[in-house]
């Protein structure tokens, strides 16, 4: 399981890496709101645990970011902020769980196994991403409603996308996963090109962004 901490105070910061590292858990530390847009576009996290005074700006800001873009992953909100009408705020804007400062180690901890076992218990079968509806069990994928025939590699390939959306995959990281063993990236572009055939004909923005030298972006 990886943990995102987001902690601008670096004592606090290294002891909470540190205790969660030792109960087996995969931990990356940062300390700004630019260095935490990083970790999240670089890879998936189960947690996020997320302060709100951070230097370059708000945490709460950072998150509301985050959920527009449709990032999904669990938010802890850990702050001195502990009012009432804070615990509020944070909570509707999109986080999962509020812990105000000061706290004890084992508390955190207890919050995390719970956001985590609620995580493993939501199978999402359907995703939805502006208009491009995907479902995981029927295999279907409908744009604007309206049904759309893809065969099984470009199937995996959107829902790839529809994972990882508003994410930039390499090209390896992609191929990787469609053609497993297979060297060959040249073979992406033609399935990317299939994928934008059908499903960005007719709409006013793009769905797919080309990022030069490095790979794609679900947008």
């Amino acid at each position: 399981m990886k943990i995102l901490i987001v902690e601008d105070q670096h004592r606090l910061g290294r002891f909470l890496k540190q205790g969660l590292s030792e109960c087996a858990y995969t931990v990356s530390w940062v300390c700004t709101c630019r260095e935490a847009r990083d970790a999240l576009a670089d890879t998936n996290y189960d947690v996020i645990v997320l302060d709100l005074g951070l230097p370059d700006g708000d945490g709460l800001n950072l998150l509301s970011e985050w959920r527009r873009v449709g990032f999904n992953e669990a938010v802890l909100i850990l702050s001195a902020r502990d009012s009432v009408e804070d615990r509020i705020k944070g909570l509707d804007i999109g986080a999962d769980d509020y812990l105000p400062k000061p706290f004890s180690f084992d508390e955190l901890l207890a919050h995390v196994r719970s956001l985590l076992r609620r995580q493993s218990a939501v199978k999402q079968t359907v995703i939805n991403h502006r208009c491009v509806r995907l479902d995981l069990l029927g295999h279907t994928v409908e744009l604007e409603e309206k049904a759309v025939d893809l065969t099984s590699r470009e199937f995996a390939l959107l829902e790839i996308f529809m994972q990882n959306a508003g994410r930039t995959l390499t090209r390896s990281y992609i191929s990787e996963r469609i053609w497993p063993g297979l060297s060959d990236t040249n073979l992406l572009d033609v399935y990317m090109s299939r994928l934008r055939n059908k499903l960005e004909a007719g709409l006013s923005e793009p769905l797919f962004k080309t990022v030069r030298g490095v790979g794609y972006r679900l947008v």
